[in-house]
C-alpha cells in the first residue's frame, strides 16, 4: 500500500462514500476491462465471488461439480455448502493445472452414470493459466458451463486473452496475499451482463424493487465497499510493475539454484504469460536429502517462511470418500507436486538481499555452497 491508496481512501471519506460511491464503479469497470468481459461485480472476497458464481448457475443439492484437485479448499467449497457433490481432477505435469487427458476420463464415467455434472471449475494456480482451449471444449460439447476461478492470475495471459475473462464465469480474488489487494475482497467477471446483474442483487442481500424491503428469495451481504475498492483502483495502476516484479524474482531463484542438483522449478508452459504470483521450487527425493517439512522447519528456524504446495483437495480429511480422476492410470501429478514442491517467499517486501539471503539458506540446507 502506498500514498495513492492513501489519497483515494481519504476522497472516498472526505465524500462520504464509504459503502457506494464513485470507486466501486470505477473498480468494476476496470476489472471488466482487464478481464476482456462486458461486465464485472465486485465483493467481499474471492470466496464470496465463487459462491456467487455457483449459485446463479444454479448448483445446490443432488448436484456434482468437477474441480481441479491442485488448489485451495475455497475454489470448491462453496458449491459444497450450496449441497453439491465434490469430483476432484488431476492436473497436467505441463502447467500444474487441470488435466484435460483427466477431465474428459470424468466425463466419460459421469456419462455412463448418467450424472453429468452442474458445471467444472478449473483453478489456475501460482499466476499460470489452465490449457482453456482443451478443457472448455470437453465442457461445452457435454453442455456443462465453466468456472474460471483466476484468484492466483490476476494479469496473467492465455493466448493472448487476459485470464478471468477465459470462461463462462470468471473470479479474482483480492485478499492480503495477492498480486494486487483491497485488504480482503474479490469480483465476478462475466460475458453477459444480466449474468452480473443478478450477481448483484445477491450479492445485496437480494432485495427486491421498491420502498420497503421485499425479499422472495434469501441473498448474501457480500458487495465490497467503497473504501476497499478506492484501494483496488490504485492498486490496479501499478499491476504491471507488481507482475513484473514477481517475473524477475522467480528468475532470480532459478539462475541461482539452477545449477543444485535434483532442484526443479514450477513449469512455465508456453502458451501465455506467467506472473510467478509465487516462485515454486521441486525438490526431488534422494538418500539423505532433507524431506520438504525438514526444509520448511529448517528455513523457519532462520526466519524464512516456505510453505508446501496446496495440498490436493482429494487428499483433505473433509473429502475423504471423494470421486478422484488421476492424470493417467497410475500417475497423479497433483500428488507428486504436493510431494516435492515448495513456495519462497515472492512477495513485493522481497527485496534482493532478502532473496539473496533465502537462496543462500537453500543451499546451505541442501549442501551446495
Amino acid at each position: 500500500m502506498g500514498e495513492e491508496e492513501k489519497h483515494l481512501v481519504g476522497e472516498a471519506i472526505d465524500a462520504s462514500e464509504i459503502a457506494l460511491g464513485r470507486h466501486l464503479t470505477d473498480f468494476e469497470n476496470r476489472l471488466a476491462a482487464q478481464a476482456g468481459v462486458r461486465a464485472a461485480a465486485a465483493v467481499s472476497s474471492g470466496t464470496a465471488a465463487l459462491h456467487l458464481a455457483y449459485d446463479v448457475l444454479g448448483i445446490g443439492p443432488g448436484d456434482t461439480i468437477f474441480c481441479s484437485s491442485l488448489t485451495f479448499i475455497a475454489t470448491v467449497a462453496p458449491a459444497c455448502q450450496l449441497g453439491a457433490d465434490p469430483v476432484f481432477v488431476d492436473c497436467e505435469p505441463e502447467s500444474w493445472n487441470m488435466s484435460p487427458r483427466a477431465l474428459e476420463r470424468a466425463f466419460d464415467d459421469a456419462a455412463k452414470t448418467g450424472r453429468l455434472p452442474k458445471a467444472v471449475v478449473v483453478a489456475s494456480i501460482y499466476g499460470q493459466s489452465a490449457d482453456f482451449d482443451p478443457l472448455s471444449e470437453i465442457c461445452h460439447r457435454h453442455g456443462v458451463p465453466v468456472v474460471e476461478d483466476a484468484a492466483e492470475v490476476l494479469g496473467g495471459t492465455y493466448r493472448d486473452r487476459p485470464c478471468g475473462g477465459l470462461a463462462d464465469i470468471g473470479i479474482y480474488s483480492f485478499n492480503g496475499n495477492k498480486i494486487i489487494s483491497t485488504g480482503g475482497g474479490g469480483a465476478v467477471l462475466c460475458d453477459d451482463e444480466e449474468t452480473i446483474r443478478r450477481v448483484r442483487f445477491l450479492s445485496g442481500q437480494a432485495r427486491d424493487p421498491g420502498w420497503h424491503y421485499e425479499h422472495t428469495r434469501l441473498g448474501y451481504n457480500y458487495r465490497m465497499s467503497n473504501i476497499a475498492a478506492a484501494m483496488g483502483v490504485a492498486q490496479l495502476d501499478r499491476l504491471e510493475d507488481r507482475v513484473a516484479r514477481r517475473q524477475e524474482i522467480f528468475a532470480r531463484y532459478r539462475e541461482a539454484l539452477g545449477d543444485v542438483d535434483g532442484i526443479g522449478f514450477m513449469p512455465v508452459a508456453g502458451y501465455g504469460r506467467h506472473t510467478c504470483w509465487l516462485s515454486v521450487v521441486t525438490f526431488q527425493p534422494r538418500e539423505g536429502r532433507p524431506e520438504i517439512w525438514e526444509i520448511c522447519a529448517a528455513l523457519d528456524a532462520d526466519g524464512i517462511e516456505a510453505r508446501p504446495v496446496w495440498k490436493p483437495l482429494h487428499r483433505q480429511p473433509v473429502f475423504d470418500g471423494a470421486a478422484y480422476f488421476s492424470h493417467g492410470e497410475n500417475e497423479s501429478v497433483s500428488d507428486e507436486v504436493f510431494a516435492t514442491g515448495l513456495c519462497l517467499p515472492a512477495g513485493p517486501d522481497v527485496t534482493d538481499d532478502v532473496q539473496d539471503r533465502v537462496i543462500a539458506a537453500l543451499r546451505d540446507r541442501l549442501g551446495k555452497s
